[in-house]
């Protein structure tokens, strides 16, 4: 579920992948890529015992038919009021109903189509017509009723979501064809038509069953009967039995415990990521790049993860927005030891293998750890339970705690110099974090350390510390770090580029890790097109596909000049990539914003128009496509028509505060300023943590005359961003013009300290 305080639409050309390099191709098999689906009837004749452990599971129940045993819900004319709107849910004639608000705000009567989850909540899919299934953000909560459950409530509650907002159930973010129905359904097509925006969306089983995990399993069955018949062929040269992947990792591996440490070592390490990688199709905050995935596929050719971006995760790595577990995992100890998902989660019926600290004592010795001399709070309470600690839980979509995956040591000194969360004052609501941090020094002796040591860095990047470079390129150019936080190190970069910190790019350019590379190479955008060519374009030929599409996207404006032969043939394949990895998300408003940018800096203007508008058309509330449209107009000097586009952007939604810093500065460019000022100003209010705006409406403000309330707001600002660099030096020169010496000194120091 999206967050709306965290709304951000970063395009798929934007995120930063995960993991290793290209997998290599499982089974050996000659016809596996004919392997069709045969469905858990089949499975069942000789896999009763895995599918009995899959029966109840949360795969098995992912999506279901509507009857009365599916339907959790009261649907007895239960009525539920949100945002001055009052839904009604019942029955007429055995079917389910619901009177909500509709697209246009007004009440209307709908089917329930098909349930969705079931526990700790379970939500309701409604047909809008074209083919286009939409889930209700009024949820059904199916805990006992004395946790709180068995009860109506609405996944945003502390806001007042209606039919104008991004987030209303009708609109594009709860469409369930492109949104959720991958991963909730066997061997779905989605089959949009982009030309009438209709789906056909089907499947071949309505739940996460067999196949989904293991494959299209006809050749599997094939197999089966071969070797039923002639059991000496076993162990012949078709190792993966007829499926595309055979999650044999684990196989003959045992971990045994080290008596000094407590902790536990793999006997084998972990050659493959087979296990992690078909978990993380659906695990994973992703961008779909390809149509065409199935288990045993390299991952990082389908799809492109989240790196760990502000808004999605804090500083320091924990989770914040809706992340899901992958993304986490990749920073874990765990991880670099060799752990995979199977062995903490029985991979059928998705239980752990053992209960609460059971688990974690599978390679972690009780003696040591699960003891208060470890974990100082008293046996049997929640203070004693090793994910309480290391994975501290957050709730999303309301009632759905989910722990973190990271597996980290609680850090409150993080808490006091960075503002991240901690385990400890979870618990302790009523403590502060310089009690959790004074506490863990007693028991311990020293401040904590843990695996996770890039907190420092990602923060500096995000506030734009003057040291940010620095610190940036030392954790990306340390080994110890994991990937994935150097790849978000990187990502950060770019604001920072110097003769140091470029080599630090460079190098991430011929990274072993495939997410390091695709960074480094968006981090070097808007660099002079020789440079560009000379870096990125044998990028344009890497092995995997995430990273070729992310060179084709940085090398648009870089004209295609005398390229021929194979230079021109690569070329043009990556660039087919990077459009066809946009158009299978055809139907979302992002995905045709990330066309007009690619088209935009290519040149082509008449395609770059249309795909803004598509966008727009798709979603009317969109306002990147709104801002990137006239933004095209002004590169064509039609001011008129940038203006039009911005206002009907405004009337869209006029809290957005990107609206308004683009109209301001329009405005500016148009020498509007009292207007001009207005908009900035709105801006800034909208938008209090983007110190960028803050800044620019200081400086308008300044402009004018106003050098009193430019240096007031600069001094906000500067409070709530102490280490940017930006606003100190706007705040020395605005005071040296006012004739404030004092200040001047003092903001001088504070920048010198920063140096």
């Amino acid at each position: 579920m999206l967050s709306k305080t965290t709304r951000q639409y970063t395009f798929v050309n934007q995120l930063s992948a995960v993991l290793a390099l290209v997998l290599i191709l499982y089974g050996s098999i000659s016809n596996v890529q004919a392997a069709t689906h045969v469905g858990r009837d089949v499975c069942v004749e000789c896999h009763a015992e895995q599918v009995e452990l899959w029966q109840g599971s949360h795969h098995d129940l992912a999506m279901q038919h509507v009857n009365d045993e599916t339907v959790l819900a009261d649907f007895s004319n239960a009525k539920f009021t949100y945002a001055g709107i009052t839904s009604t849910f019942y029955k007429k004639n055995n079917k389910f109903m619901v009177r909500t608000d509709g697209p246009d705000g007004k009440l209307h009567d709908y089917e329930i189509k098909y349930v969705f989850g079931i526990t700790p909540l379970q939500q309701y899919l409604v047909d809008l017509g074209k083919g286009r299934l939409q889930a209700l953000t009024i949820a059904w909560d199916t805990r006992d009723k004395k946790e709180g459950g068995q009860r109506w409530f609405h996944l945003y509650p502390d806001e007042e979501i209606t039919n104008t907002d991004e987030l209303h159930w009708t609109r594009t973010n709860f469409n369930w064809n492109s949104q959720c129905a991958e991963c909730h359904s066997t061997n779905l097509q989605k089959n949009h038509d982009s030309a009438t925006d209709t789906f056909k969306t089907g499947w071949s089983e309505i739940d996460v069953a067999c196949e989904a995990c293991h494959g299209p399993a006809s050749n599997h069955v094939k197999w089966a009967k071969k070797i039923s018949e002639k059991p000496s062929d076993l162990e012949g040269p078709d190792h993966n039995k007829g499926l595309p992947v055979l999650f044999d990792e684990r196989r003959d591996v045992v971990w045994k415990i080290n008596s000094k440490t407590g902790n536990a070592q793999r006997s084998v390490g972990r050659a493959s990521e087979k296990e992690i990688q078909v978990c993380a199709q659906c695990h994973a905050r992703r961008s779909v790049i390809s149509a065409d995935y199935s288990p045993g596929k390299s991952f990082l050719n389908h799809y492109i993860p989240r790196l760990l971006d502000e808004g999605m995760y804090y500083a320091d790595g924990q989770i914040q927005d809706e992340v899901y577990v992958y993304g986490s995992f990749l920073q874990s100890k765990m991880y670099k030891a060799g752990v995979t998902c199977s062995d903490c989660h029985d991979p059928h019926s998705l239980q752990l293998r053992q209960q609460a600290n059971g688990v974690c004592l599978q390679c972690h010795t009780a003696d040591k750890f699960d003891t208060e001399k470890h974990h100082f709070h008293k046996a049997d309470t929640k203070g004693a339970l090793c994910a309480e600690c290391h994975m501290p839980p957050r709730n999303y979509m309301v009632v759905d705690p989910r722990h973190d995956h990271s597996f980290r040591i609680p850090r409150p000194d993080l808490s006091l110099e960075l503002g991240t969360p901690n385990a400890c004052n979870q618990c302790h609501a009523d403590k502060d974090a310089a009690w959790a941090a004074a506490q863990i020094k007693q028991w311990y002796g020293k401040k904590p350390a843990g695996y996770q040591r890039f907190a420092h860095a990602l923060h500096a990047g995000r506030q734009v510390d003057s040291n940010a470079g620095a610190l940036l390129a030392e954790q990306i150019n340390n080994i110890e770090t994991p990937d994935i936080a150097r790849a978000s190190a990187i990502s950060s970069l770019s604001r920072y580029l110097d003769q140091s910190t470029f080599s630090v790019l460079q190098q991430g350019l011929e990274d072993e890790d495939a997410m390091v590379r695709m960074a480094s190479v968006g981090a070097l955008e808007g660099l002079q097109p020789a440079m560009l060519v000379r870096l990125v374009f044998p990028l344009l030929d890497d092995p995997v596909r995430s990273v070729r599409i992310e060179a084709a996207r940085v090398l648009a404006p870089v004209p295609v000049g005398q390229l021929k032969g194979e230079q021109l043939s690569i070329y043009n394949k990556a660039t087919a990539e990077y459009i066809e990895s946009q158009t299978v998300n055809a139907e979302r408003p992002e995905a045709q914003l990330n066309l007009g940018n690619y088209y935009a800096a290519r040149g082509d203007i008449d395609k770059a128009e249309i795909a803004y508008s598509k966008a727009i058309a798709l979603e009317d509330v969109f306002v990147p496509a709104y801002v990137n449209l006239a933004d095209l107009y002004r590169a064509q000097q039609k001011e008129t028509d940038a203006y039009k586009i911005l206002l009907k952007a405004k009337q869209a939604a006029e809290d957005n505060a990107d609206v308004h810093h683009a109209l301001g500065l329009l405005l500016v460019r148009q020498q509007k300023t009292d207007k001009a000022v207005e908009e900035l100003e709105a801006a800034a209010r909208l938008a209090p943590e983007n110190a960028r705006y803050i800044y620019v409406y200081a400086v308008a403000l300044n402009s004018t005359g106003r050098a009193d309330d430019a240096i007031k707001q600069l001094q906000i600002a500067h409070d709530r961003f102490p280490a940017n660099v930006e606003i100190l030096q706007a705040l020395i020169s605005f005071n040296r013009d006012a004739g404030n010496a004092f200040a001047v000194e003092r903001y001088m120091k504070k920048l010198e300290k920063m140096k």
